[in-house]
């Protein structure tokens, strides 16, 4: 299945949840599906671990990334929100916001780096290269060559509808 066509029965689940996955859905789709396989008081939770881009080399980071892609990635943050996750309105959406970090090694930080979607779908020595370019900038501001990386976790969680 998908999120548009879960393989599951009809009010089933107590808990569909979807990290870091949303965006492979059409929520007009995915949003009736959700509601239809969950029981009365189960919930939907979506969940981003998004940069935390008030990290001054996150945010430089971001910006390169940004630019060698095409993309606005500040606003794809921006559009972690109820409207975007659905788009009828029907489900009623609480955010809560996580902040974390880690201390990598950092070909660990440039392989998850390398395993987002943007370079998955782009070519490959294009993307090998400025991965390569990446771990230069990441050295001068980790010259032990361990990364620290912050997150936010940017949680929707709505309960079904009570009239579903």
């Amino acid at each position: 299945g998908s999120g548009n066509a879960l393989p599951l029965a009809d009010r089933s689940a107590d808990l569909v949840t979807y990290a870091q996955a949303w965006h492979w859905t059409e929520p007009a789709l995915a949003v009736p599906e959700a509601i239809r396989v969950l029981r009365p008081g189960g919930a939907l939770a979506l969940w981003w671990n998004t940069d935390a881009l008030d990290v001054p080399w996150i945010a430089e980071a971001s910006d390169r990334i940004a630019r060698h892609c095409g993309l606005d990635l500040a606003a794809e943050k921006r559009d972690v929100n109820a409207r975007v996750a659905d788009p009828s309105g029907r489900l009623d959406f609480v955010r809560r916001e996580i902040r974390w970090s880690r201390r990598v090694p950092l070909d660990t930080h440039l392989a998850n780096l390398g395993s987002h979607s943007v370079f998955l779908t782009q070519d490959r020595e294009r993307g090998a290269a400025f991965l390569a370019e990446e771990r230069r900038h990441r050295l001068a501001f980790f010259p032990d060559g361990v990364v620290e990386e912050t997150y936010v976790v940017v949680l929707l969680l709505a309960a079904r509808p009570a009239d579903a």
